[in-house]
């Protein structure tokens, strides 16, 4: 009897998890990688700016201490999405993301549950500028979500940005 071999989508998908493992943020675990021509192009984490003190290196997270709730004021995070780190760490290296998929991971940081690992509307708006295709994202069913960057382009000609059906937190 042969091993059940996982898919591409379940093999990228574990090796962002492997990558939100170096996540310096109190409230979650995220780990991005981006994939084209089947080769991981670049990772990403979240994390405080290169060179400069994380949440955990402060001992505290700032947005909690200012009492802001999930999914707001992400300009007072200390924190670089890991989507924004993985399009950032791609730019650095030189290296086109046209064509692209990138997969994302997320946890809590302090159940380690599974969470819907959906980006915001920022990391959005930079996935859909970087030329990517597609966007894999773990959910809290343990399972993933597959959503097409040209739907999401679509769905914003049609509506706005704020009609967005999956909005992170």
């Amino acid at each position: 009897m042969k091993p059940k071999r996982v898919s591409k989508d379940e093999y990228y998908l574990g090796i962002a998890k492997e990558v939100s493992r170096r996540s310096t943020c109190f409230r979650r675990s995220i780990g991005a990688i981006i994939i084209r021509d089947d080769q991981i192009i670049s990772t990403g984490y979240v994390g405080a700016p290169r060179k400069t003190k994380s949440s955990f290196e402060h001992g505290f997270c700032l947005r909690d201490r200012l009492k802001i709730p999930h999914g707001h004021r992400y300009e007072l995070c200390r924190s670089v999405h890991a989507e924004q780190n993985a399009i950032i760490n791609a730019a650095r290296a030189g290296v086109s993301l046209l064509g692209g998929d990138i997969y994302i991971y997320g946890s809590s940081h302090e159940s380690q549950e599974t969470i819907d690992a959906f980006p915001c509307f920022i990391c959005k708006k930079m996935i859909i500028n970087a030329g990517l295709r597609r966007v894999v994202c773990s959910t809290s069913e343990d399972k993933m979500k597959i959503f097409s960057v040209n739907e999401w382009i679509k769905e914003w000609q049609e509506g706005d940005i704020i009609d967005d059906a999956h909005q992170y937190g």
